[in-house]
């Protein structure tokens, strides 16, 4: 009977089930390959089963490695939760920690606040995750997430900041050329840049009264950056925050007959993180300053 097991064993094993390579799961942990293989042959070994087949695409588990996965899996989620837990007793400022907002907040938004940060706590040290997909705070992929909906995970704690207004915005060279919207049924004469999968705007415009489809848009990206970007040379009409918006010269804001919406700003961190001294630091700085966002 096998007594214990590494840490590290059950992390290549749960690693490569979900990776399906001994290469790919490297790459995930840091490892390398041959690192990978000697963790699930001693696993093996002390088990007295075979986890994985060998087939043309890959590693497949075998009937018994997926029951045994499950087992693993739920070790490494209370992994997790002891590490959480520790963190969250930690005394010490100094460490690492890992932010996630979307990629236009992070291009235009954060930068200088974490400019500011850094000058009043050079011992902490800041990881930014510039990504629109939504980061597992249970599972340590961020300490803590700037997010622009409020978050329904269960064990985090989170903070309403407030509310971004949010402009139509067009260049000077695109007004030179088409002209000036004055309505949101002008609008639907010029060119408008949208999201590609996403239907917020589709929704947004549905909201106002105006029966849009993703076709309605001449441009279409789900990288508000990209978006952005054609917006400032001139391509067509976007959306964006007034914080950017209005501080980039190349660009007019469009005033409508219609308000627009704002969008809520959220602060979110695992509850276990909420007495860490470092976390509970960079949380109320970012409260505070994301709070003074025009």
């Amino acid at each position: 009977m096998v007594k214990s097991f590494d840490w590290g064993h059950l992390q290549s094993l749960v690693a490569v089930a979900e990776y399906g390579s001994l290469s790919k799961a490297a790459r995930i942990l840091g490892s390398s390959q041959p690192t990978m293989g000697r963790h699930i042959n001693v696993l093996e070994s002390q088990l007295g089963v075979n986890l994985f087949e060998r087939t043309a695409t890959g590693l497949e588990l075998t009937d018994t490695g997926s029951v045994l996965l499950e087992h693993a899996r739920q070790m490494s989620e209370a992994a997790h939760s002891l590490s959480l837990s520790a963190e969250g007793r930690s005394e010490s400022i100094a460490g690492t920690i890992r932010i996630t907002a979307s990629n236009i907040v992070a291009t235009y938004i954060l930068p200088e606040i974490l400019t500011l940060f850094h000058q009043e706590e050079p011992d902490i040290e800041i990881e930014l995750v510039a990504s629109d997909q939504e980061e597992n705070l249970l599972q340590r992929e961020a300490d803590i997430a700037l997010r622009m909906f409020r978050p329904t995970q269960t064990g985090v704690f989170t903070k309403k900041i407030g509310e971004l207004p949010l402009g139509l915005y067009a260049a000077h060279s695109y007004i030179k050329r088409r002209g000036i919207p004055h309505s949101l049924d002008d609008i639907q004469n010029h060119d408008l840049i949208g999201y590609d999968r996403s239907e917020l705007i589709i929704q947004g415009f549905r909201a106002s009264g105006l029966d849009v489809d993703r076709h309605s848009f001449a441009f279409r990206s789900d990288n508000q950056v990209a978006a952005w970007r054609m917006v400032v040379t001139g391509f067509g009409i976007g959306f964006n925050q007034t914080a950017i918006g209005d501080a980039e010269p190349l660009v007019t804001r469009l005033h409508m007959n219609t308000p627009l919406p704002t969008l809520p700003m959220w602060l979110t961190a695992h509850s276990e993180l909420k007495t860490s001294p470092r976390v509970r630091r960079v949380f109320d700085f970012l409260a505070e300053h994301l709070r003074q966002t025009p």
